[in-house]
């Protein structure tokens, strides 16, 4: 079990080596910050929470899968690009929601 932590870890680690990963964590950390100059209750707290988590988790997944089509080909590849578009647009989707999701909390405190 220890070592399933240890490469989950790991996995975390390497993919804030990727741009896009960093950014993600540093934008939670704001995230975070926010939620505790703002004093968040505990609903909000949790939506925080769980969509930095989401975000995060889509573009660590969103990378994975470019990394793994770009095993498969470096040459133009049409199914290759609908498969990075679609992964892209997952963390878009999350991002959106949880954009939204912030502007409703931070609505209700300023």
């Amino acid at each position: 079990m220890i070592r399933k932590f240890s490469a989950a870890f790991a996995g975390i680690r390497k993919g804030l080596g990727h741009r896009a990963v960093a950014m993600q964590f540093v934008l939670a950390g704001l995230a975070l910050a926010a939620a505790a100059i703002l004093r968040l209750d505990a609903m909000e707290w949790i939506a925080v929470i769980i969509c930095t988590g989401l975000v995060i988790s889509t573009e660590m997944l969103n990378t994975c899968i470019e990394k793994l089509c770009d095993l498969y080909t470096d040459a133009y590849n049409e199914q290759v690009g609908l498969i990075k578009d679609m992964a892209a647009g997952a963390v878009l989707v999350s991002s959106l929601c949880a954009l939204i999701t912030a502007l409703i909390i931070l609505g209700r405190h300023l």
